[in-house]
């Protein structure tokens, strides 16, 4: 992707320069690497874009392939370069081409994936980087995509899960809405002119497909620009950290939130720990993965920790912990093999996780029904519910 960079140099002033990168970052990293100070980026004639280019680098896949030839008993660059010869994504093979030719320039393997950070993370860089002082590279890609698999698991499950309450909520609301879009209008129309006294509930649902019939337009329009704004306000950061924080609030919902968080936690830090990277660096390297109340608590672990206090002490006192958590770090520090505890911690708590979301599933599925059922047998008897009094009075 094209990308006009606004940059200022010494003797040159200020210019604009056309860089070719992934994106907005890598464009003006490859600027800076130029030694031009950047003012400012935005992509060639796509300077009113509202949507991000996607993601093109299937960074698992990589590391796989990767590690796979690496077994093999290729070097790795002949390793990059027959990765770099299959792939067929223009923007992933330039990345691939531009890491080669850093490690032709005798930079580290590390070093040339730092220059594309939006592609490779800190936490993934940080583990290749402790595996070069090792020559581990194979087990650090190896860690890194169980690392990812496993840290997929919960949210692949919740996934699995949704599917049906999805569907079922889709197909209920499309009915939903032919009754009260299509039917109920017709039959207001029916009951407009009649002198039949109708029950209060049936006169607003009447009342209901008048006003559809007479202002079906404004009112699609409307819900449009409604569906618009609402899709707008949830793409907004802010917004999404505003209802994260009331989710939180609830408590069945926040504590369940609470453990996934804590399971995220010590799976990426057990895979630093087990890369070679000191405790307190892996803190701070993963407090990003925490939602922003659970950040602060962990910047005070890691000051205890630099003080001099042990881990779970640490753990703890600033509520980074549950019971079971507790327990298995005072064995780890006892073992001295904190990397493989915290990995068992993450194990423990993304099963508990799953048992909980498959039992969820089981109760929320066949009240959903129910309740699909009721709202829509509710539309239709007051639908009816007319023509049985004037079947009653005929009688």
């Amino acid at each position: 992707m094209q990308f006009d960079i606004k940059v200022m140099r010494s003797g040159e002033g200020v210019c604009t320069v056309s860089i070719a990168a992934l994106n907005e970052i890598d464009a003006a990293s490859v600027a800076k690497s130029q030694g031009y100070a950047v003012l400012s980026v935005k992509a060639a004639g796509n300077a009113l874009a509202l949507v991000k280019p996607r993601r093109t680098f299937a960074l698992v896949l990589f590391s796989q392939e990767l590690l796979s030839l690496l077994d093999a008993g290729l070097s790795l660059i002949e390793a990059m370069l027959a990765l770099a010869d299959k792939e067929r994504h223009p923007d992933a093979k330039k990345v691939l081409d531009s890491i080669i030719a850093r490690l032709y320039e005798g930079q580290t393997f590390s070093a040339a994936l730092e220059e594309f950070p939006s592609v490779f993370p800190a936490l993934y860089i940080a583990s290749i980087r402790a595996s070069e002082k090792t020559g581990g590279l194979g087990e650090a890609l190896s860690r890194f995509v169980a690392y990812q698999t496993q840290l997929n698991f919960v949210k692949k499950k919740v996934i699995s899960a949704s599917i049906y309450p999805v569907v079922l909520m889709a197909v209920g609301g499309m009915v939903m809405l032919f009754l009260l879009g299509y039917v109920v209008p017709r039959f207001s129309s029916v009951y407009e002119g009649s002198r039949t006294t109708l029950p209060w509930l049936s006169q607003m649902l009447l009342k209901w497909g008048l006003l559809l019939q007479n202002n079906g337009l404004l009112l699609f329009v409307v819900a449009v620009a409604g569906l618009a704004a609402a899709v707008f306000a949830f793409s907004r950061p802010s917004v999404r950290e505003a209802l994260v924080s009331k989710l939180w609030r609830i408590p069945a919902i926040g504590e369940r939130m609470h453990v996934y968080q804590l399971a995220r936690f010590y799976r990426t830090l057990a895979m630093l720990l087990k890369g070679g990277i000191p405790v307190v660096s892996a803190l701070d390297m993963v407090s990003g993965l925490l939602q922003p109340t659970l950040r602060g608590k962990l910047l005070l672990a890691s000051n205890s920790i630099r003080e001099g206090q042990t881990i779970s002490q640490a753990m703890e006192a600033n509520e980074l912990t549950t019971p079971v958590a507790l327990s298995m770090l005072r064995v780890g520090e006892r073992s001295g093999n904190m990397g493989e505890m915290m990995e068992r911690i993450a194990t423990f708590h993304d099963e508990e996780m799953a048992r909980w979301v498959e039992w969820f599933t089981k109760l929320f599925e066949p009240l959903l029904m129910a309740t699909m059922g009721v709202v829509i047998g509710v539309i239709v008897v007051l639908m009816y519910m007319p023509i049985f009094d004037m079947a009653g009075s005929i009688e």
